[in-house]
C-alpha cells in the first residue's frame, strides 16, 4: 500500500506543476481502501470541520470520532463491514443539514420559523442505528425505479425482464434491497464559493432486483447560503436498463410537532396518473380541475382527506418543459411562516401523505410521531412508465448519463 504522507506529497507537487490550486487528502476507512477528501480552493480543514476560507459562513463538519462527545450521538458505526457515517453541512445562515451514506440518507433538516427558531423540519432519527431498523424510508434515495411497475415485468428491446415483487405482485422501489437499504460509497465532501457537498456513489450489480445491466450512481447533496438543499444525479450502465430515482424525504414545516393537514399546498400541475387500487397507474392523464387533486391555488388537505376517506400517494403530471428545473411546488406552514418551494428537472411528483401513525418511531428529540405527520414531493419519471411507452422514457443505455436535478428551497413568509 502507498504510504499516505508519500501520496499526499506527490499530489501536491502534481498539481503545482500544473498550477492548479488542489489539494487531496487520502485517509484509510476500510481494510486496503482508501477514502478520498477533495478540498478546492477557498475551503480549509479544522479538525474535521471545512470551511470556506473566504468568510461566506458554509462548512462541511465530518466525523472524525465514533461519538459525538457533547450529546452522546453515535456519529459511525459498522454494518457488514462497512463505515456508516453522518456529515453535517452548515450555512451562513444557521441552517443545517445531515445526511448519511446509509441510502445516501438525508437524515436532517433544521431551519428557523418566522421568530428565529431553529426546528427540525423532516422526519427522521437521532440515531445511526435506528435507520438500519424498520422504517418508511425516512430521507433514503430510492432506486433503481422508484415507485411501481405492474406485475414485476417489462419488455425491453423485445425481451421480457422479470424483477422481484415485493408488494400486491408488483415491483415496488427497486424490490427487497433497494438503493434504501445499500451503503453508500462516500467519493467527496467540499466547500467552494457559498456551497458546501458530499457525494456518494454506488454500484448496483447486474439483475439486482432483476434489472438488468452494472448501473453506476452517483448522488450529490449542496446546501447554498440561499438556503437550498440541492440534489443532483447522474447515472449510466452498461446495459440497457430502466432507471427512476428519488428522494423519500418527509417534511413537515411545524417542526415535526403537528400533522401537516393545515399546511398550504401549492402544485404546478394540471393532471394526474390515476392508478387502480395497487397504485398502478391505468395509463391516463386526467384533469385535476375541480377534483380532490386540485393544488393550482394554496389548499390544506384535511377537508379532501376527509371526502375521500383516503391519503394522497398519487403522481402528478407537472407544468414543465422536459430536463428544465423549474418550480414545481410551494408549501407554507402559516403559523411558523416556513415556505418550502420545490424545484427539479423531472417530469412528475408523487405527492404522498401517510396516513398511518408511526408513533412507534422515536423521531428526532425522542418525538413521537403521528397519523398524517409528514408529507412527501418524491421528483420522478411516471410509475410503470417502462410498461407505457406515451409516458416520458425511463430507459438508460449504455453510453447515455441519466442526470436529474431537484432543489428543495426553504423561505420565511413575509407578513
Amino acid at each position: 500500500m502507498v504510504d499516505q504522507q508519500e501520496a499526499l506529497e506527490r499530489q501536491r507537487e502534481l498539481y503545482q506543476e500544473k498550477n492548479e490550486h488542489l489539494e487531496r487528502f487520502l485517509e484509510p476507512v476500510a481494510p486496503y481502501e482508501f477514502y478520498r477528501e477533495i478540498f478546492p480552493e477557498g475551503s480549509f480543514e479544522r479538525k474535521g470541520h471545512f470551511e470556506d476560507r473566504k468568510g461566506n459562513g458554509i462548512a462541511v463538519t465530518v466525523p472524525k470520532g465514533e461519538v459525538d462527545k457533547a450529546t452522546g450521538i453515535a456519529l459511525q458505526i459498522e454494518e457488514d463491514g462497512k463505515p456508516v457515517r453522518l456529515f453535517s453541512l452548515t450555512n451562513r445562515n444557521g441552517m443545517t443539514i445531515e445526511v448519511t451514506n446509509f441510502a445516501a440518507t438525508l437524515v436532517s433538516v433544521s431551519v428557523p420559523d418566522r421568530d428565529g427558531n431553529f426546528e427540525h423540519v423532516v422526519l427522521g432519527f437521532d440515531s445511526l442505528t435506528s435507520y438500519l431498523g424498520k422504517h418508511p424510508k425516512f430521507g433514503a434515495t430510492v432506486g433503481r425505479f422508484a415507485n411501481r411497475i405492474k406485475n414485476g415485468e417489462f419488455c425491453l428491446d423485445n425481451q421480457i425482464i422479470q424483477l422481484e415483487k415485493n408488494s400486491k405482485g408488483n415491483s415496488v422501489h427497486g424490490g427487497s434491497c433497494g438503493f434504501n437499504t445499500q451503503i453508500f460509497q462516500t467519493d467527496t465532501f467540499y466547500v467552494v464559493k457559498d456551497t458546501a457537498i458530499i457525494c456518494f456513489s454506488y454500484k448496483s450489480p447486474h439483475l439486482e432486483g432483476g434489472f438488468p445491466g452494472n448501473l453506476n450512481l452517483s448522488i450529490a447533496y449542496k446546501l447554498t447560503n440561499r438556503n437550498e438543499i440541492i440534489l443532483d444525479y447522474t447515472a449510466t450502465t452498461d446495459c440497457p436498463t430502466v432507471v427512476n430515482f428519488t428522494n423519500h424525504s418527509y417534511f413537515n414545516l411545524t417542526g415535526c410537532k403537528e400533522s401537516v393537514l393545515n399546511h398550504l399546498y401549492t402544485l404546478y400541475a394540471d393532471s394526474i396518473t390515476p392508478t387502480d387500487s395497487t397504485g398502478i397507474p391505468t395509463g391516463e392523464l386526467r384533469a385535476v380541475a375541480g377534483t380532490v387533486y386540485d393544488f393550482r391555488t394554496p389548499q390544506t388537505v384535511e377537508k379532501q382527506i376527509h371526502r375521500m376517506e383516503k391519503t394522497y400517494d398519487i403522481n402528478y403530471k407537472l407544468n414543465k418543459c422536459a430536463d428544465s428545473l423549474e418550480l414545481v411546488a410551494t408549501v407554507t406552514e402559516p403559523v411558523s411562516g416556513r415556505v418550502l418551494k420545490a424545484y427539479t428537472t423531472e417530469p412528475g411528483m408523487q405527492f404522498y401523505i401517510p396516513s398511518s401513525n408511526m408513533g412507534y418511531l422515536n423521531g428526532h428529540g425522542n418525538r413521537k410521531y403521528g397519523k398524517y405527520y409528514g408529507f412527501c414531493l418524491e421528483m420522478q419519471h411516471f410509475p410503470d412508465s417502462p410498461n407505457n411507452p406515451h409516458f416520458p422514457s425511463t430507459i438508460l443505455r449504455p453510453g447515455e448519463t441519466y442526470r436529474q436535478t431537484t432543489v428543495y428551497k426553504f423561505e420565511i413568509l413575509l407578513e
